[in-house]
């Protein structure tokens, strides 16, 4: 038994009735806590072998199976609600998974397949099978895992088919335990608003809070004002907060910016907050400074999925705005002579059918960074022209533009949205006018996961290969030559909406 299953078993003995887990339908003292984990656990050692997936809201239940599946020693594949059907079909084949726990729904048709089990113990949640799917079908050629695989974590993925990140038990705890050390919080109280598919959440969010015997609140997505990969309803979600009072949060730049415009605004920050986290990318030292002048106790942070996700963080006891904070203590760091940052000591154990990968000695980031002589890390930007939207969610720009230039009538498109909400083009397509456009971006926005979709664009006058400064000798974008040239006209894509989303 793992040291996070220990210490909540530790728990329903020394301190049964303090809540752990509340959400809406469901509320769990450690002692009922420990009893329902068990009780599923039993229940999935008596299911077949193999990797199950998890499609579930924010909930009780989500977090109860999680910690059954680690007592049964069984894989868990969270599915993402913002994928798009082929990755969500992408991610069930490459890890293999037999069946999927879901919520009972009532609309189940001829379709469905057989062999449906209801959960002892659960109402609201049944076991489908996946027979007889592409998933099953490949299980035997894609399916291989490391040893010792846990759960396996598919990012939003910087092209259509992201990789599956593989993690044991101890690479997650031994974050949670980490971060449990530098924030220091002896019983926190922690309201989950980001989706617990994601590592960040899952990990930070959860398991520090029950190492330390503290209380997790877990509204569901649709509570907070969640739309798929956006936050569309900022007064949903600042009344949540408003009425949970927590202790800390968990939030991506662009959540940060929505509070600090609330609070600009007359929203009454809760006093109980102590600890905001923010991360998923790049967060300008102003944005920190403005949430703090307003009340809302920010801190940047810095991680990735095959670390486990926490990779630094700021705290109150040793911040330093403006930086991605101090590496965590069990981890160790090196910064190459053109500044790659390589990270060692918590390496994840290798992608999902991927054998070659399998068992690295360190993580090689793909970001550029800066140590200071204090140990603060000082990012620089990405290795590769990876966009990092202000939801964290990782968008190859080749990936979208092949998509919208499959048509014949659009010459040159250039993505943009790097720590931007949503996704903007420029496009050269001298031949279409602008309902023609607009109709195509329909088309390919509907085959897109919503992170990933050109949500505005503007017609370039003439091609970017016209200009040398703009394209490379081969033809390709001199990404941040464009980006500094034209920032005006970039900035025209977002300001409105910026103002409506935030």
């Amino acid at each position: 038994m793992n040291r996070l299953l220990t210490a909540i078993a530790d728990y329903a003995v020394r301190q049964p009735q303090a809540s752990a887990l509340t959400s809406a339908t469901l509320s769990l003292n450690y002692a009922d806590l420990w009893q329902r984990v068990m009780a599923l656990a039993d229940w999935l050692r008596t299911l077949p072998p193999g990797v199950l997936a998890l499609d579930l809201d924010n909930s009780a239940g989500w977090v109860v199976i999680d910690l059954a599946c680690q007592l049964a020693e069984r894989p868990l594949l969270p599915l993402p609600g913002y994928f798009s059907a082929d990755q969500r079909k992408h991610a069930l084949a490459t890890a293999g998974a037999f069946a999927i726990l879901q919520a009972v729904t009532s609309d189940h048709d001829s379709r469905t397949p057989t062999g449906i089990q209801s959960v002892p113990g659960w109402a609201d949640l049944i076991l489908m099978p996946l027979l007889n799917s592409d998933a099953a079908a490949s299980r035997g050629a894609l399916s291989t895992l490391p040893p010792d695989t846990a759960k396996i974590t598919f990012t939003s993925g910087s092209t259509g088919h992201p990789k599956g990140v593989c993690l044991s038990q101890n690479n997650q705890i031994v974050v949670a335990e980490s971060l449990a050390s530098v924030i220091a919080d002896p019983a926190p109280r922690h309201l989950c608003v980001l989706p617990l598919a994601t590592l960040l959440e899952n990990v930070a969010g959860v398991y520090v809070p029950l190492l330390c015997g503290g209380e997790v609140l877990l509204p569901s997505l649709q509570t907070l004002g969640h739309g798929g990969s956006r936050t569309l309803d900022p007064r949903a979600f600042v009344t949540q907060i408003s009425m949970a009072r927590p202790a800390s949060l968990i939030l991506v730049p662009q959540l940060l910016d929505l509070l600090v415009l609330a609070a600009g605004q007359g929203w009454t920050v809760p006093d109980s907050l102590r600890f905001v986290a923010v991360g998923g990318s790049r967060v300008a030292p102003e944005a920190v400074a403005r949430a703090r002048a307003l009340g809302i106790p920010a801190f940047e942070g810095y991680g990735l999925s095959e670390c486990s996700s926490v990779v630094s963080l700021n705290t109150p006891a040793r911040d330093l705005p403006g930086s991605a904070g101090q590496v965590l203590p069990h981890l160790q760091v090196s910064i190459g002579r053109d500044g790659d940052l390589t990270v060692t000591g918590n390496a994840f154990l290798g992608y999902a059918g991927q054998p070659d990968s399998w068992l690295p000695a360190h993580v090689e980031t793909g970001d550029l960074a800066q140590r200071d002589e204090n140990g603060f890390l000082h990012l620089a930007g990405r290795r590769k022209h990876l966009l990092i939207n202000s939801y964290g969610r990782n968008i190859s720009p080749e990936w979208v533009e092949s998509q919208v230039q499959a048509h014949p009538g659009i010459r040159e498109c250039l993505v943009l949205g790097d720590a931007r909400p949503f996704c903007s083009a420029l496009l050269f397509a001298p031949a279409l006018d602008d309902l023609a456009i607009n109709q195509w971006l329909s088309q390919v926005n509907a085959e897109l996961p919503d992170y990933a979709r050109v949500l505005r664009w503007h017609r370039l006058p003439a091609p970017l290969q016209a200009d040398p400064e703009f394209t490379t000798a081969n033809g390709r974008p001199r990404r941040d030559r464009i980006a500094q040239r034209l920032h005006t006209l970039i900035d025209t894509l977002y300001a409105p909406l910026e103002e409506t989303c935030s």
